[in-house]
């Protein structure tokens, strides 16, 4: 008989809404491939059905929920883990702390949980004092009840056994090497700098806007992204768009080719997040050879190394670190290749989908 796995808290195969997502369709084919049966949980409406890349042998399933900022997360939780309590796979594979509220839902089934922790979420801005003392509940649940955890960051580990004394398996992201890739038409290769991020504020989107009307006035700005409500920022960045030429709002890009030909042809890439572990979008950057200045935090050097620029979160120092990359190429060329070479290193899809598998099969002794 098949082994099979139940994986909850994305919004659904294949999407390409975040890194959870993007982890999936890694994931998912992979796990098909060495013999489970999969079944991922989903949002009606938020996957790619007519994927090119999409795994036949994958089941995905769409349940019920409330589509807001706040609850969206713990209703689709809910409704995907109560269906999977019926079906009782071998192992259930949960993504974020917040899903920690249904993990008594699994266990009283006999369902084997590994749960993938996320960040901290509890200390984001873009959260207030209920939804982070939510998060942190949703913690010490996952700390109790779920059989294995995932840590994507050693830092993020480091803190889980800190505060809940629970060692986790560390699994990173992986990163895929797109190939030679065309320039996005009316952007010169090498001379523009970029940004891809949720419009949250503890991923330094506000300061960047601040410092992009200083680089725009000889320099092209490129930003990727959106807060996927609506809000300050958003029309900060529309604002901005429209007094200058050279900064480009695209929103979020779904399209894998032209985002990773945006960091494949990037001046220089900034890397603003603050809160979290390893970032999948700056492991996807190093893989397509961006040059790479990043917020300085324990997150983001773990996962760069010496294959990047740090800086402090503020405006100024942001214009003065884009410049000298954009104004250097040698610095340029030096941070593609030691990016690439990290990245073939440490983070491969090949690598996390191993790690995933092995962490499925120690939640459950008897696979």
């Amino acid at each position: 008989m098949k082994k099979s796995v139940a994986i909850i808290g994305t919004r659904g195969y294949p999407s390409y809404y975040g890194g959870f997502e993007t982890l999936i369709r890694h994931l998912a084919p992979y796990l098909s491939s060495q013999g489970w049966d999969v079944t991922v949980y989903g949002r009606d409406g938020a996957t790619k059905t007519d994927d090119p890349e999409l795994d036949p042998t994958v089941r995905t399933v769409v349940t019920k929920g409330i589509e807001s900022k706040s609850l969206s997360t713990l209703s689709y939780g809910l409704s995907s883990s109560l269906h999977a309590s019926s079906k009782k796979p071998d192992v259930a594979l949960i993504m974020n702390v917040a899903n920690g509220y249904w993990l008594p839902i699994l266990k009283a089934r006999g369902i084997p949980t590994v749960v993938n922790v996320d960040g901290i979420e509890w200390e984001r801005a873009k959260w207030g004092k209920k939804a982070k003392a939510a998060f942190k509940v949703g913690a010490r649940l996952t700390a109790k009840f779920a059989d294995r955890i995932v840590v994507d960051s050693r830092a993020i580990g480091q803190r889980w056994e800190d505060e809940f004394n629970r060692h986790g398996d560390f699994i990173p992201y992986g990163g895929s090497r797109p190939g030679a890739l065309k320039p996005v038409e009316g952007l010169i290769p090498g001379t523009y700098a970029l940004i891809v991020a949720r419009f949250v504020p503890e991923n330094s989107v506000e300061e960047f806007f601040d410092a992009a009307k200083h680089l725009a006035k000889d320099r092209d700005v490129v930003i990727v992204g959106s807060s996927g409500y609506g809000g300050a920022l958003d029309e900060k960045a529309k604002r901005l768009a429209q007094e200058s030429s050279r900064i480009h709002w695209l929103g979020h890009v779904s399209d894998d080719t032209k985002l990773f030909s945006l960091w494949q042809h990037a001046g220089v890439y900034f890397h603003g997040h603050s809160v979290g572990g390893t970032n999948p979008a700056l492991v996807q950057a190093m893989a397509c050879g961006a040059p790479i200045v990043a917020r300085d935090t324990p997150f983001n050097r773990e996962v760069l190394g010496i294959a990047g620029e740090y800086v402090a979160p503020s405006p100024e120092q942001i214009i003065y670190s884009l410049r000298r990359v954009l104004d250097d190429r040698n610095l340029q060329e030096n941070l593609r290749t030691n990016a690439l070479d990290r990245q073939a290193e440490e983070y491969t899809w090949d690598l996390v989908c191993k790690g995933y598998e092995a962490s499925l099969i120690s939640a459950n002794k008897k696979i």
